[in-house]
């Protein structure tokens, strides 16, 4: 699908479709077009636009928010600590077959952790940071279960104020605010 970050493609392909039914329009005309089209006043509301939200590195490279994959040995005491006491969701589990290693998704607003008992995939003792907003409420939370393992503080770093809470691998995540 084609956003207003192609209107200048866009205004070329209607000029050249105009052309075949005999209707001559300029370039500029045909910017203008496309810009009302996408409900802008004019090509240099639309430009603008286009600049903002442009990228100022190379426009083929794009990155998505990096996945963390931490290591575990125990599928019931991994599930007891991400979903049961931080409250994520499980959203899918991989096995090559029985009796082999999981392989799994959880997520939680917007963060989103692998965890594997895979052997080659990650090493115990991995450190994730997560910047967040709520890290209070989240510190509450955490607390009100009553998770026997893990009581977390909340301390102030010079970065922001930080809940640091080390799963049964010795994985640590620092949610930070």
């Amino acid at each position: 699908m084609r956003t207003f970050n192609d209107a200048k493609a866009i205004a070329k392909s209607l000029r050249q479709a105009l052309k075949q039914k005999n209707i001559e329009i300029s370039h500029s005309e045909g910017l203008e077009l496309v810009a009302a089209g996408f409900g802008f006043d004019s090509w240099n509301v639309l430009a603008a636009k286009i600049e903002n939200e442009s990228p100022t590195t190379n426009a083929a490279v794009s990155f998505g928010p990096a996945i963390p994959i931490l290591r575990i040995f125990d599928v019931a005491k991994a599930k007891e600590f991400y979903l049961d006491f931080l409250g994520f969701t499980l959203d899918w589990e991989h096995r090559f077959g029985d009796n082999f290693p999981l392989y799994c998704q959880v997520s939680r607003s917007g963060l989103t952790l692998h965890l594997s008992e895979h052997s080659g995939d990650a090493s115990p003792g991995a450190r994730v940071f997560v910047r967040m907003n709520g890290i209070d409420a989240l510190h509450k939370e955490l607390h009100s279960k009553d998770y026997r393992f893990m009581k977390p503080g909340i301390e102030q770093q010079d970065w922001g104020l930080e809940v640091m809470v080390i799963d049964p691998f010795s994985n640590r995540i620092s949610f930070c605010e």
